[in-house]
């Protein structure tokens, strides 16, 4: 027996009060090419043993990313989590808490979240951190509303690099807003392309470095002409390890950082919960989404953390709200806290170096393959190269062989005409046998 809730009558009684014709009236914000016209293609319902059964079946298809030479990345990235911290978040004081709504109450999170705020500023050169966001993405999206709102100019222009996912979720928060987005054509290293594209009505530029291709890029002289312009530099890193050996954005005159922080602390997770990573300068502070834990002292003068700010609609009127950020990813927040305090700063610049060492090692293995050319040139742990073929065929070829050789650019930017394009990441879970198996199925499947 199914539940339904409502009755037919029902539904039209909630119909006719707010005024809609139709439920489908509800949805017409969704394009229409991707409606449905018939039933999702998936079973119907079945006993539980006979879904544990299916979902074996399903499971064994996959292959986990450390049991194969595996080489992608393009905003996910496989790290080596340390045991401890995966230990240490199954706690039941972490594993079972969730926002602190009286926050005070639960110092061992303000805690946690405090010191995870003072790590993300450090690592990206800013004055003040928020206390997490859903993932890099969205991070992104909410820095470009937030410039909007500094400004009050409603144009942000996304540099060629910028990895399309990211663009196109702040094209959805930022229409909606009534920010126009500007994406520049890909490419592989033009991020100064955005220049030529400034104007009064510029809010912000969006630059991600190292970018989708891996290109590396120094956007001090960028900072200069979009500040010269009156705009804010938003500056975005889809591999937080990155932090570890390249010029802070903090240094190159970002305004705003946008950043995934998945490759510390947390695993590939088929591509989630990830966490973001936001930070800005201190006199944007009170534009900033999310919230803020502070440092502060108790009627006894003991050490204490509070919610200094928090400037989601939950907490204040709806209008006067930065954001409707409904969680703050924290068990992976923690999780990147742990690690990072593993780490420390010797340690992120050793395991930083790792990756470029490795990195190095694969451009030069790929740059011997007979037919294979390396796009990128400044490069942290990624890399973009062009193949004498399509790229999907081949990644689905070599697959088959058990080497799981990247993304292509295709799959992210099907329209784009990079085809031939693929791209390689190598972090310190890459072996040197690893690369040599790539290299070797390369050339097979090339000649």
């Amino acid at each position: 027996m199914r539940y339904l809730p409502l009755s037919d009558q029902d539904r039209s009684d909630m119909l006719a009060v707010i005024g809609a014709p139709s439920v489908d009236a509800l949805f017409e914000a969704v394009p229409s090419d991707v409606h449905l016209d018939q039933p999702v293609d998936l079973p119907f319902h079945q006993g539980e043993l006979q879904v544990e059964r299916a979902l074996g079946r399903l499971a064994a298809k996959n292959v986990a990313a450390g049991s194969v030479p595996f080489f992608c990345g393009a905003g996910a990235y496989r790290h080596h989590v340390p045991a401890s911290v995966d230990h240490l978040i199954q706690r039941s004081e972490f594993l079972t808490s969730y926002t602190p709504y009286q926050p005070e109450i639960a110092q061992g999170t303000l805690q946690a979240v405090y010191e995870f705020q003072t790590q993300v500023a450090a690592l990206t050169g800013m004055e003040v951190a928020n206390a997490s966001m859903y993932d890099g993405s969205t991070a992104a999206a909410e820095a470009v509303l937030m410039a909007a709102r500094i400004t009050r100019r409603s144009k942000a222009i996304l540099s060629p690099g910028l990895h399309p996912h990211y663009a196109e979720t702040i094209y959805t928060l930022a229409h909606n807003a009534g920010v126009k987005t500007d994406p520049l054509p890909l490419a592989v290293d033009n991020e100064a392309a955005v220049l030529s594209h400034l104007d009064a009505d510029t809010a912000c530029v969006v630059v991600q470095t190292p970018n989708l291709f891996g290109t590396a890029t120094d956007v001090s002289k960028i900072a200069e002409a979009v500040h010269a312009a009156g705009a804010l530099l938003i500056v975005v890193t889809t591999e937080t390890v990155s932090f570890g050996l390249l010029k802070s954005p903090g240094a190159m005159g970002a305004d705003i950082v946008a950043a995934e922080g998945q490759s510390i602390g947390n695993g590939l997770n088929y591509g989630g919960p990830y966490v973001g990573l936001f930070a800005t300068r201190d006199k944007y502070v009170r534009q900033m989404p999310g919230r803020v834990c502070g440092e502060t002292t108790d009627v006894a003068g003991e050490r204490g953390f509070v919610l200094t700010l928090s400037t989601r609609e939950q907490h204040i009127r709806r209008d006067k709200a930065t954001s409707n950020i409904c969680t703050n990813s924290g068990l992976c927040a923690l999780a990147f806290t742990i690690h990072m305090s593993l780490l420390g700063e010797v340690g992120l610049r050793r395991l930083a170096l790792l990756n470029h060492q490795q990195a190095r090692r694969l451009k030069d293995a790929m740059s011997a393959v007979p037919g294979v050319e390396v796009l990128t040139k400044r490069f942290f742990n990624e890399i973009a190269v062009r193949l004498p073929i399509a790229a999907a065929p081949l990644v689905d070829a070599l697959a088959a062989k058990g080497v799981i050789a990247g993304v292509p650019v295709s799959r992210l930017a099907p329209k784009a005409g990079m085809d031939d394009v693929l791209l390689l990441a190598a972090t310190e879970t890459t072996t040197d046998d690893d690369i040599a198996a790539l290299a070797a199925a390369l050339k097979e499947a090339l000649a």
